[in-house]
């Protein structure tokens, strides 16, 4: 295993309002819009309509050991299994979110969907297919995203996706192409400090099958964080929800106290809501990863060498135009993407 040292990891911190947006109200009829907004013509298609062929499943050796959880296959242009039935389809289906803002959103004033987590999608699709419009978008709820994958209804998944060695038993990861860390966010007014004391007794939101909802599990400091299931309407779904941006939504109308999500998320929550904010510092390094269904292996390396390609450049490289476009503003401080850690074949 080998790790290339041409770029360094770094951290952002601070955050800044998002003009124009200066009430609660506007926000929440914003994510309400954003929700309810359908794909369109390029992006036709939902989580719960249509299906693809995948690959057979095969267990990674990474899997087992993980003593890496990043490091994942070299480069290739090598066609395989994988690329051929994209290729042969003529389209890209990718698993995506259209409600987090500056990652994926539809935009309420063009209808397209942008974001930095979308530029992605259309830089892999212009590899393999030569136009970086061949793709079709399937929105899909943070629980929802492996089960995407191993369904065969999603060629990859670029969704704010943590790589993980849990998750590493189920599907297979591109390099890391963003840093974040999990954090706690409540209203400026709280007195919730940060993920610690401070949040015992306080009612905490979480995405199901997140990151932060694992964390919780392992140290919660008394937190009340999982719904009762005890049959009765308010208890289902309140605390533990399908995707991360219900946990604002929630957080506005006063039914959680808190939500622990990752910071980089939450960048783009503090955009749309001035008046919650990012409490105490992050307390995980994790790092997003570009997600196949388990035994993509052709399919993975050459999303790597598409990473390799977005990357370079330095300062004037695709990556870091797009995190200028959409992840500055509210993630200030990045002066390059995290570097990639291959692993033997």
């Amino acid at each position: 295993m080998t790790r290339t040292p041409t770029w360094t990891r770094t951290g952002g911190g601070g955050l800044r309002g998002w003009g124009g947006v200066t009430a609660m109200a506007v926000a929440c009829v914003l994510t309400a819009l954003f929700a309810l907004l359908p794909l369109g013509h390029e992006t036709s298609g939902s989580f719960a309509g249509g299906s693809g062929p995948g690959a057979a499943p095969a267990t990674q050796v990474r899997a087992d050991t993980c003593d890496e959880p990043e490091a994942s296959l070299p480069p290739s242009r090598t066609d395989g299994p994988g690329v051929a039935r994209i290729k042969e389809r003529g389209k890209l289906i990718a698993g995506v979110d259209q409600n987090s803002y500056r990652w994926g959103y539809r935009n309420p004033a063009t209808g397209k969907l942008e974001g930095f987590d979308i530029d992605l999608v259309r830089a892999i699709a212009r590899d393999i297919l030569g136009d970086s419009s061949k793709v079709v978008f399937r929105a899909i709820p943070t629980s929802q995203r492996i089960a995407a994958l191993e369904s065969g209804r999603v060629d990859v998944v670029v969704r704010t996706m943590t790589i993980n060695c849990a998750r590493l038993k189920q599907v297979a990861f591109s390099t890391a192409y963003f840093q974040a860390g999990q954090q706690v966010l409540a209203p400026v007014a709280s007195d919730i400090t940060g993920y610690n004391a401070s949040l015992r007794g306080k009612r905490v939101c979480t995405a199901e099958g997140s990151t932060a909802y694992e964390a919780l599990r392992k140290q919660s400091y008394g937190a009340v964080f999982e719904d009762a299931h005890d049959g009765t309407a308010e208890d289902e779904d309140r605390l533990t929800v399908p995707s991360q941006l219900d946990c604002l939504v929630r957080l506005q109308l006063g039914e959680v106290d808190a939500v622990v999500t990752d910071n980089a998320l939450a960048a783009g929550q503090v955009a749309q809501d001035p008046t919650v904010e990012l409490k105490g510092g992050p307390f995980t390094t994790e790092y997003y990863g570009v997600a196949a269904k388990l035994g993509s292996d052709d399919l993975v390396a050459r999303v790597n060498q598409v990473l390799a390609d977005y990357r370079g450049g330095g300062a004037g490289s695709p990556w870091m135009r797009s995190y200028r476009t959409w992840l500055e503003a509210g993630l200030p401080g990045i002066t390059a993407p995290p570097a990639p850690t291959y692993r033997s074949n």
